[in-house]
């Protein structure tokens, strides 16, 4: 079970862009709902502000492989976490998961 929290920090120009591609990713998931125009930030939570379902989650998780290849899995991200965790889950947990999964993330951008 993962206990970490990630402390605000400034987002870094690779962070910003993951938030840019995670948006527009959501957004198409959450198309035939209500939350589609909802803003997204950081902070927004899947379950409360958004309120993903499991299948959202696995409609995510196409996307963003398809997106970034299989660098990105969601499944493994949220595996070792209990329901808890995933309940509270942040599309900013997930943009730094993403950040720290590229290839290409310089190790300082990844935090």
């Amino acid at each position: 079970m993962t206990t970490e929290r990630r402390e605000a920090v400034a987002p870094t120009r690779l962070m910003t862009t993951v938030l840019d591609e995670v948006t527009v990713m959501l957004q198409e998931v959450l198309g035939e709902y209500e939350f589609a125009d909802a803003e997204i930030t950081m902070s927004t939570r899947f379950h409360d502000d958004l309120e993903l379902e499991s299948i959202d989650l696995v409609t995510l998780s196409t996307a963003l492989r398809e997106h970034y290849g299989d660098t990105v899995n969601l499944a493994a991200f949220i595996a070792d976490r209990g329901l808890e965790e995933i309940i509270e889950l942040t599309v900013g947990d997930l943009v730094h998961h993403v950040a720290a999964s590229l290839p290409a993330a310089p190790a300082a951008e990844a935090v």
